[in-house]
């Protein structure tokens, strides 16, 4: 602790408080991070932050502990060193590892660590709200978090502003590489590449006609591809059929799971049809030949779980790029179907008792056209129009019209 410049007038060191005296021992340990294994080497990035964070280190002291993660800087602390340790024995770091960040901030007051070094506070994390609240959680246990890059003594102040102008750095990079990354993403789809696994009827093949990329500082880029019909074209007929079955019968998951599944020469899957098989592929847009992205959002704070972006966020190309399986329109019909399907669940299924007691009497209920308010249906060969929802005085009286006419 330095001494105040405004001291006594006589030397009072001979007095017992005259000193604050930490009766902890000092214990500092190291806290690094590199983005990926692929496009840094942590074998040479996580040794080169110790030798810079070692440098506030007093005089003959070494790091108790290394605690380090090979993860996005984007993530919270509790989504990272997930991976297996033997993804980290492979990476033949020859620094030893303790811990990840989650691990230090859960373990700090526990090993009685006294200082946290890092290079600098984005190795920490990107965000600042996460190097904040990492800061904060060690402080409330006497853990002081000392960044290599900060100017050593002057005002307490000045230190504030360096660590927090660095911090703010920091989240605006980060904001700018999402910028940048979500512009590729969108040209990449505009242009007709596929995100992701292909859909059930499709494979994914390389763009010859892609340009060419150069060989860059991470290696050869992995190549462009776009969808093309999957070998079996049953699989084409089954996407097809299935869209159809909620398009036209208005059938939920279960029974066309049970349509398909009778004939599996007919209708092949890998494993068999699930709810999420089913519903997936007639909420697939990448079926009506058009690319897409931006469907979810998989950055949810919650490992392995994503949500949907709304219709109104994905990005489309502005043109058909694969051959398609159905059209947009029969794609937006089904979307519309599979809304009044689970609308019609909640709200006591009315619409669902007129299809059920159509198929007892051998009849096929399909829309012909909907506006906002009501949807004109055909019944066997009857035309019925019926509002949205279907109050259920109405859905009886429908139900007992079919009955007499047979």
């Amino acid at each position: 602790m330095k001494s105040s410049q405004f001291g006594a007038p006589i030397d009072l060191s001979d007095l017992p408080n005259f000193k604050q005296v930490d009766i902890r021992p000092r214990r500092a340990v190291f806290v690094g991070r590199v983005s990926t294994k692929d496009n840094q080497n942590p074998a040479s990035s996580i040794p080169r932050q110790v030798v810079l964070a070692s440098e506030r280190l007093e005089t003959d002291e070494e790091f108790v502990a290394y605690f380090w993660d090979v993860e996005s800087g984007m993530l919270p602390p509790e989504l990272r060193g997930l991976g297996p340790q033997e993804m980290y024995d492979a990476l033949a770091v020859p620094t030893s590892r303790d811990g990840g960040l989650q691990d230090l901030v859960d373990r700090a007051e526990q090993l009685g660590i006294t200082h946290v070094l890092a290079e600098r506070s984005d190795r920490v994390a990107r965000a600042m709200l996460t190097s904040l609240t990492v800061e904060h959680e060690l402080e409330r246990v006497g853990v002081e978090v000392v960044y290599a890059n900060e100017p050593v003594g002057g005002t307490e102040s000045g230190r504030l502003r360096t660590r927090r102008y660095s911090q703010v750095d920091a989240e605006v990079y980060r904001a700018t590489l999402m910028e940048m990354s979500m512009g590729g993403q969108i040209q990449h789809a505009i242009n007709g590449w596929n995100h992701g696994y292909p859909p059930y009827p499709y494979i994914a093949v390389i763009d010859e006609n892609a340009p060419a990329q150069d060989r860059g500082r991470f290696g050869v880029a992995r190549p462009k591809k776009k969808l093309a019909p999957h070998p079996d074209s049953r699989r084409f007929d089954a996407a097809r059929e299935l869209c159809r079955l909620r398009r036209e019968e208005h059938l939920k998951a279960a029974d066309i799971i049970a349509i398909l599944s009778a004939e599996p020469g007919r209708y092949p899957v890998k494993g068999r049809w699930t709810h999420g098989l089913v519903e997936g592929l007639i909420a697939n847009p990448k079926l009506t030949g058009h690319q897409v992205y931006n469907r979810k959002a998989s950055r949810t704070g919650r490992a392995g779980f994503s949500t949907l972006n709304p219709v109104s966020k994905w990005v489309w190309s502005p043109r058909t790029v694969h051959e398609p399986v159905v059209s947009l329109q029969e794609w937006k019909q089904a979307q519309e179907i599979t809304a009044g399907l689970r609308a019609g669940a909640e709200k006591g299924g009315s619409l669902l008792r007129i299809r059920a007691a159509a198929r007892r009497l051998g009849l096929t209920v399909t829309v012909i056209t909907s506006s906002g308010t009501h949807t004109l249906y055909r019944i066997g060969d009857r035309q019925v129009t019926l509002p949205i929802p279907v109050p259920d005085t109405v859905a009886q009286q429908v139900i007992e019209d079919m009955e007499s006419a047979t």
